[in-house]
């Protein structure tokens, strides 16, 4: 009886002992899940620095009309490899955001690599993360690696230990941002502005408006226009002025600052917009246009131009701006078109309280003439603005399409668009009036805008 139970407890020892150890066994040799290479990119690259509130996070974000682009988890992926950009120079180069083994053809991999030397210089707008810091040298060397790759959405096939490499890719403009070399260093002839250096405080977008004089003192033609401005600059805009009688232009030199230190708008200042006409430069903040050959801006004796600059901070310390404007001209023997500015604007419209309104305005010209670049003007209750051809061959044709009221698309038409005399523009301008009161045309940041701005030339 004795040995009987010393057996069974032996068996059942040995039946635990083998419990146990097939348990152990099965614990060891299970595997963790893999995190593929592209979810390190999401995590440690897009999420933090990319999917952020204003910049890629979701399509209510200010900035997603003018790029078009969500970065969050589980959208990135699929908005990037294979998708083509809405950069024009991008598209003209017939690079994908993501093109599966192609790094070089890949604007994401462009975009974040702000030394513009590895792509010949090619200007591809504004580098990223607007207003941060730029990626690491082994971040942008494992984005690499992911791209030569294939792009793949699973899958860990670029060596992690990669982000760990903290060297910076850029070194700060502070020690490498060198000045727009003035025309006459370029042995040309025309003249340079300058704004100087200004602080961007942390966690902010400044924009500033600045009047300065040309420092011409008889007539000019302007047939080339290039800017140079700091990093994390998000455009650069020059305008003309409406009406130039001394009471409503602003004061020269002067710093006008579109926010206040709140963040609030500063409405003396957005009022003075009102008062622009479009002259050049957009969200292209390091442009260089030229018209046409044979074509050029005229520009009159001791003339005097605003100039915008618009720059993000999303850092913790403070970022300087500055810019430049060349305006390179050429003898008046040598224009055949002189380039005037389009200024078609609608002033007597109404946009009831909490309704979507559409509103529809004919513009016409006195003459014959080609249109050679088109822009649009409305406020912050505006969603949509669209230009149509009117009259003529091509009535109705949709040639325009913004909608980003802060930041218009600028068009510019490689092939001018005729139209003959009695024929014209037709704005069909979508407004959501989210207000509980009506709101009409006026100067402030409540009312609300209908304007047409371009260049075009007489035939």
């Amino acid at each position: 009886m004795k040995t009987k139970t010393i057996t069974n407890l032996a068996a059942f020892g040995l039946f635990t002992c083998l419990l146990y150890n097939c348990s152990k066994q099965s614990v060891d040799t299970t595997q963790p899940t893999e995190v593929s290479s592209f979810s390190l990119i999401q995590d440690r690259i897009l999420t933090p620095s990319c999917a952020t509130s204003g910049c890629h996070a979701a399509s209510s974000d200010a900035s997603f009309p003018q790029h078009g682009l969500i970065l969050a988890k589980g959208l990135a992926y699929q908005n990037l490899v294979g998708i083509a950009p809405k950069n024009t120079n991008a598209i003209a180069d017939n690079l994908l955001r993501v093109k599966a083994y192609k790094s070089l053809e890949s604007l994401l991999y462009h975009k974040l690599n702000w030394n513009a030397a590895h792509h010949s210089g090619k200007n591809y707008g504004s580098p990223m993360p607007l207003g941060g810091n730029a990626l690491s040298v082994g971040q942008l060397e494992f984005i690499r690696r992911w791209i030569e790759a294939g792009a793949p959405s699973a899958g860990r096939i670029v060596d992690e230990t990669l982000l760990d490499d903290k060297t910076p890719s850029y070194v700060s403009d502070n020690a490498n941002f060198t000045p727009l070399s003035t025309p006459s260093e370029e042995g040309l002839t025309g003249y340079q502005l300058k704004l100087d250096q200004f602080t961007i405080q942390p966690n902010f977008e400044r924009e500033i408006f600045v009047r300065k004089n040309i420092g011409n003192n008889e007539e000019i033609y302007v047939n080339r226009i290039k800017l140079k401005s700091r990093s994390n600059s998000h455009h650069l805009v020059l305008y003309d002025f409406r009406d130039r009688t001394s009471q409503f232009m602003p004061t020269l030199d002067a710093i006008r600052d579109l926010r206040n230190s709140d963040n609030t708008l500063n409405l003396l200042t957005f009022a003075q917009m009102s008062n622009h006409i479009f002259l050049g430069g957009g969200t292209d903040a390091n442009q260089d246009y030229t018209f046409p050959t044979g074509m050029a801006l005229q520009l009159p004796a001791n003339y005097s131009i605003d100039i915008n600059p618009h720059y993000f901070n999303k850092t913790t310390g403070y970022l300087l701006g500055e810019n430049y404007v060349n305006l390179y001209t050429t003898p008046k023997a040598n224009v055949t078109q002189v380039v005037k500015m389009i200024d078609f604007n609608n002033t007597n419209f109404s946009l009831p309280a909490g309704k979507e309104t559409t509103i529809t305005t004919n513009f016409t010209f006195s003459k014959n003439i080609s249109l050679i670049m088109l822009t649009s003007h409305f406020h912050k209750y505006g969603t949509k603005y669209v230009i149509k051809i009117n009259g003529g061959a091509r009535n109705g044709e949709v040639v325009y399409e913004s909608t980003d009221w802060e930041h218009p698309l600028i068009l510019n038409l490689k092939t001018p668009i005729a139209l003959k005399k009695g024929e014209g523009l037709t704005s069909v301008a979508t407004y959501n009036n989210t207000s509980n009161k009506t709101i009409n045309f006026g100067l402030t940041s409540e009312d609300e805008m209908n304007i047409i701005f371009g260049y075009y030339y007489e035939n």
